[in-house]
Formats: structure tokens, sequence, C-alpha cells
């Protein structure tokens, strides 16, 4: 399953790759990284269909907003599940998302094993 993190702090990538070595050596996952909303649809676009079974973006990030990014990946390609994060757990960006067809919100620092169930969650869907 690819997945697709969305992060303008590039040492994001390190986190991830350490947390889910395990996952990432099996064969089970494979994760891509752009480090913009414009990169990770640039991204999303470079295969028809994208190859992206689930994007985990950040909400405030210079340029394109996670919040613009989602939507933009819900109409464009519907079937891509889309979770978000923020460093503020705020009510009014957790309603926007949900709203806005977000799978899951998060909140910074990463709770990974709630991650890793979200992520486990999919692949046995």
């Amino acid at each position: 399953m690819k997945i697709l993190v969305v992060d303008d702090e590039k040492d994001v990538e390190m986190l991830f790759r350490q947390k889910f070595r395990k996952e990432i050596k099996s064969g089970q996952l494979e994760l891509v990284f752009a480090f913009s909303g414009e990169e990770a649809l640039t991204l999303l676009g470079s295969t028809n269909p994208p190859e992206v079974v689930y994007v985990f973006s950040d909400i405030n990030m210079p340029g394109m907003s996670g919040l613009d990014l989602l939507e933009l990946v819900k109409s464009k390609y519907p079937k891509i599940k889309v979770s978000m994060i923020s460093a503020y757990g705020d009510d009014e960006n957790y309603k926007k998302a949900i709203q806005s067809g977000a799978r899951e919100f998060f909140t910074k620092p990463i709770d990974f094993n709630s991650l890793k169930s979200e992520i486990n969650n999919l692949l046995n869907s």
C-alpha cells in the first residue's frame, strides 16, 4: 500500500521512515513524501490512476493549505483516503477537515499507535 505524506517540515520524512521501518521492510507499506500541496498534486497526477491509496497531510503549510489539498484530492480522486494533521487541535480545523471528507484528524505530536491502527484498518478493508 502506497501512502503519501505531505508536510513542509522535511524532518517528518525521517520520523515516518523510522516509525514504519518494519512495515516498509516487509513490503507492506511504501511511503512517498511531498513537501507542499502543489508537489503532492503533481505526484498524484504522475500515474493514472494514482498508485497512492492514502494521503496524510499537514494542514498548515505555506502556499496551498492541507485543507485546500484535501478538497482537491477528494474532488479529483474520490477513492483516495485522506487524513489530516495539525499542530493545533482546534475545533474549526477539525470540523472543516471532517466535513471536507477527511477520514481522520491527528494532532502533533503524532500518536503513531493510532496512525498505525488507522493504516491497518485500511489494509484490512
